[in-house]
C-alpha cells in the first residue's frame, strides 16, 4: 500500500478570481479569426459550415434590403415582404456570426448548434425563394424599364437570388456538418474546431 504523503498543497480560490474568468471567457475567438475557415468567412468567399455562419449572405442580404429601402416599396406588399425577410435574416445572421465569433456555442453546449443551424440555412433558403420571386414579379409591374426604381429593383431581385444561393449552400455544408460527413469527432475538438 502506497504512503500517503506528508505534505499535501491545496489551493483556493476567492470568488473575485471566478467573476474574472467569466467575464475574460467572452472574447473574440482570435484562432477562429485567423483560421483557413475563419479568414474565407472574413473574406466572404465561403457560405459557412458548422464551424462559423456565413458572412456572405450577410453582405448581400444587405444590399437587397437596402436597394428595396430606397424606392418607394410601402405602396407595394411584395416589396414588404422582401423587406422582412432580408432584414430579419441579416438580423438572425448577425445574431448566429456574433454567436459564434464569441465561442457562446462551447458555453450552450447542450445546444445541438449543427442541427439548429441546418434547421436556420433551410428555412432561410426557403424564405429568399420566395422573396426572390416576389421581388423578381413585381419589378415589371411596378416600375418603368430605364427608371432608377426598376433597375434599384432589378438588382435587389439579382441579390436576393445570389442570397438564395449561399444560404442554399450553407445548408448543404450544414446537412454534411450535422450528419458527421467527412469529420472526426475527437481530431474536431482536439483541434478547436477549425481547419
Amino acid at each position: 500500500m502506497a504512503e500517503f504523503p506528508s505534505k499535501v498543497s491545496t489551493r483556493t480560490s476567492s470568488p473575485a478570481q471566478g467573476v474574472g474568468a467569466s467575464v475574460s471567457a467572452l472574447r473574440p475567438d482570435l484562432g477562429f479569426v485567423r483560421s483557413a475557415l475563419g479568414v474565407l468567412a472574413l473574406l466572404q468567399l465561403l457560405c459557412g459550415s458548422e464551424k462559423h455562419p456565413p458572412i456572405f449572405p450577410q453582405v448581400l442580404g444587405l444590399l437587397v434590403w437596402a436597394l428595396i429601402a430606397d424606392t418607394p416599396y410601402h405602396l407595394y406588399p411584395a416589396y414588404g415582404w422582401v423587406m422582412f425577410v432580408a432584414v430579419f435574416l441579416w438580423l438572425v445572421t448577425i445574431v448566429f456570426f456574433i454567436i459564434y465569433l464569441f465561442q457562446l456555442h462551447v458555453k450552450l453546449y447542450m445546444v445541438p448548434w449543427p442541427l439548429v443551424l441546418l434547421i436556420f440555412f433551410v428555412a432561410a433558403t426557403v424564405l429568399y425563394i420566395t422573396a426572390f420571386i416576389a421581388c423578381a414579379a413585381a419589378v415589371d409591374l411596378t416600375s418603368l424599364r430605364g427608371s432608377r426604381p426598376y433597375n434599384q429593383r432589378s438588382a435587389a431581385s439579382f441579390f436576393a437570388c445570389l442570397v438564395m444561393i449561399a444560404y442554399g449552400v450553407s445548408a448543404f455544408f450544414s446537412f454534411q456538418a450535422w450528419r458527421g460527413v467527412g469529420s472526426n469527432a475527437a481530431t474536431s475538438q482536439m483541434a478547436g474546431g477549425y481547419s
